[in-house]
């Protein structure tokens, strides 16, 4: 009974809302494009919800997401294509590799606050681009199929279904994160430094994990992106893409694991799903763009906390109208 109460039912719920969509397609009731945006959204999600652990629960930010998953996609296709290594001990190294580099801009930027410390992430991240536009072939890049057992490769369906089943695992994972003595210590950072250390609270260690567990995701969405696209290029890997993921989490909700998953639908699947059908509107060029800034103009004014908290205060005003109605 307990677990029917628990958050990790919600996010089970997300996860098989989100897995049904390829059986939906076979059947007729979506296009294969649909399933294809919402493979986008689920992956940016990851990525997201590990910015909201260093930005929302650490009080840190980083405009670096977008270079560390182009260097996991980057590394997961060497390792796959050109070493034919296995897809998880390609995972594993592609995670590695740019988790160890984050921390150790981490560990050269904690004495920068705010936006000196977003633009110093940012410079790290734009350098690595460059670095991978001058130095290597892109066009020849190609992963292969993820081969989960010998003789058993997943297809775009298959390789959705695993991409939904990390994000359930990694938002129950998070959930455990923040609801442990070291995520009480990053709130407790968060709120103030000075009460942090007062309470014998290692700013240092915290911080740098932080910047790991972001590095993390973004480094695992980077992996699945390549292997779901089945194309990597340096073009996606941009602030463009930062900011658009940073977007997620302003309008999703701080603080939370479900948001995410709501900003990232709002920004990367509102305007393919929505928007672009929608006739004269859907012809406009950058209306997604337009779109996101007035949310987040909208959001920032009249709802700070994020668009997720919307369903709690919805049950909150039922409620008064049920008192006041008796």
């Amino acid at each position: 009974m307990n677990f029917l109460k628990s958050r990790y039912l919600t996010y089970l719920l997300i996860g098989v809302v989100l897995a049904s969509l390829p059986f939906l397609n076979q059947m007729g009731v979506i296009r294969s494009a649909t399933v294809t945006t919402f493979g986008f959204i689920v992956f940016y999600a990851i990525a997201a919800l590990g910015l909201n652990v260093l930005l929302g629960y650490s009080g840190l930010i980083s405009l670096g997401t977008a270079g560390f998953m182009g260097l996991a996609a980057y590394l997961t296709t060497h390792f796959t294509g050109e070493w034919h290594l296995h897809f998880f001990a390609s995972l594993l190294l592609s995670v590695l590799i740019p988790t160890v580099i984050g921390i150790v801009v981490g560990l050269v930027s904690l004495r920068l606050e705010g936006m000196y410390l977003a633009i110093a992430t940012l410079a790290v991240a734009e350098v690595s681009r460059q670095i991978f536009i001058e130095i290597w072939s892109w066009s020849s890049l190609r992963p292969p199929a993820v081969l989960l057992l010998q003789g058993l490769a997943l297809d775009r369906d298959g390789m959705y279904l695993f991409i939904v089943g990390l994000l359930v695992v990694l938002m129950m994972l998070t959930d455990n994160f923040i609801h442990s003595p070291v995520g009480r210590a990053l709130l407790t950072m968060r709120a103030s430094e000075a009460a942090a250390q007062a309470m014998g609270i290692n700013l240092f260690k915290y911080k740098l994990m932080a910047f790991g567990i972001a590095t993390a995701y973004a480094a695992i969405s980077g992996v699945l992106y390549a292997h779901f696209i089945r194309a990597v290029d340096p073009s996606p890997w941009t602030l463009l893409l930062s900011l658009q993921i940073l977007a997620v989490i302003v309008i999703g909700g701080f603080r939370t694991i479900t948001g995410p998953i709501f900003g990232s639908f709002i920004v990367f699947g509102v305007p393919p799903l929505i928007l672009n059908q929608l006739p004269v509107i859907g012809d406009i060029p950058g209306l997604a763009f337009i779109f996101n800034g007035a949310l987040i103009i909208i959001v920032i004014l009249f709802y700070p906390r994020g668009l997720v908290y919307m369903g709690q205060d919805l049950k909150k005003l039922i409620k008064r109208k049920e008192v006041k109605s008796q």
